[in-house]
């Protein structure tokens, strides 16, 4: 099959040679698909001229059919000729990755690998800039492995930098700090571990599944490390959820202090309350305006008044002491 013109919605072209090095190709010529090497094609699918291309590239229908679908879980599937499935992965922005997860679909071929997607993503960028650094791949398979390396490596580094920030957050609250944008941050990064774990989930049962399964139908040159794949992404995973209970703790531990600050504001707010209600009962006696009150006809009997709300006031605090209510 070879291409009289260049792809439409073709985002990047590699042919591997048996050497194991990659030559990328210009993506607005034509393509020969009879030349020696692998070829690794990778589609921009909200081009609605891929898709209509890829409706008749060369791999089996129901691998073409989930080119073409808007599934959006992981799967990943194997037939005597062809492995094809979706990936997900994490969306690129443009010099970083984000927190929004895409979809990479894919159907290999022992000769080719065609890869789509709807957003920019992550892994096969890096992937893409792993083969033009001169990385060797060697078989259709490995590049597959490659790119779900570049899935972890992604995934590491979010952890890495998440790790970083939960620890900042942990040294400031042993150092006493609580405030309340610590806690949005640590909601922050509690909601991207689930995320993150959410996707390594999937990714891991696909690759123990094909780990358990019987593939000696495969050729060589389709057979992925599955077991290799699936220590990984265990291993990544284990820590993501580390860092997910982390941040779960230090949140509980911020709100516990928190309600600790308010229960000793209420509390001094309560003795302030208590040591004033008996000054202000006396104010109110002799404020009332009858006859008859004590001290009305002495020089002195502001002053007495004064010596009785302190006095009273006195005596609450006394009694409050001997409670224990204030020590």
């Amino acid at each position: 099959m070879d291409a009289g013109a260049g792809i439409p919605g073709l985002v990047w072209a590699f042919r591997l040679h048996s050497d194991g090095s990659a030559e990328s190709l210009p993506v607005t010529a034509p393509i020969e698909f009879t030349h020696d090497g692998r070829l690794w094609l990778h589609f921009n699918l909200t081009d609605a001229r891929a898709r209509s291309w890829l409706a008749g590239v060369d791999v089996p229908l129901l691998a073409r059919e989930l080119l073409l679908s808007k599934d959006n879980y992981q799967q990943l599937h194997t037939t005597d000729q062809c492995v094809y499935g979706v990936f997900s992965d994490l969306v690129r922005a443009i010099d970083t990755a984000t927190e929004e997860t895409g979809f990479l679909r894919f159907a290999m071929t022992e000769r080719l690998l065609v890869s789509g997607r709807h957003q920019a993503l992550c892994a096969v960028d890096a992937t893409r800039r792993v083969l033009e650094s001169g990385h060797r791949i060697n078989t259709v398979a490995a590049l597959l492995e490659k790119i779900v390396d570049e899935v972890a490596d992604t995934m590491d580094r979010m952890a890495d930098k998440l790790g970083t920030e939960i620890d900042d957050i942990e040294e400031r609250i042993l150092a006493g700090e609580t405030r309340s944008q610590m806690r949005g941050a640590l909601g922050r990064s509690r909601r991207t571990c689930v995320r993150l774990h959410r996707q390594l989930a999937g990714l891991r049962v696909l690759f123990h599944r094909l780990e358990q399964k019987n593939v000696d139908h495969l050729s060589p040159a389709l057979r992925l490390h599955a077991a290799r794949l699936a220590q990984r992404l265990d291993g990544l995973d284990h820590d993501i959820v580390e860092l997910r209970e982390r941040s779960r703790l230090l949140e509980e531990e911020i709100h516990f202090k928190m309600e600790e600050t308010n229960n000793r504001h209420l509390q001094t707010l309560s003795i302030v309350t208590t040591l004033l209600l008996p000054p202000t009962l006396v104010t109110g006696i002799f404020g009332m305006n009858t006859k008859g009150l004590p001290l009305t006809d002495v020089e002195t009997g502001f002053l007495w008044a004064a010596a009785i709300m302190i006095g009273v006031a006195g005596a609450a605090y006394l009694a409050m002491r001997r409670m224990g209510i204030v020590k």
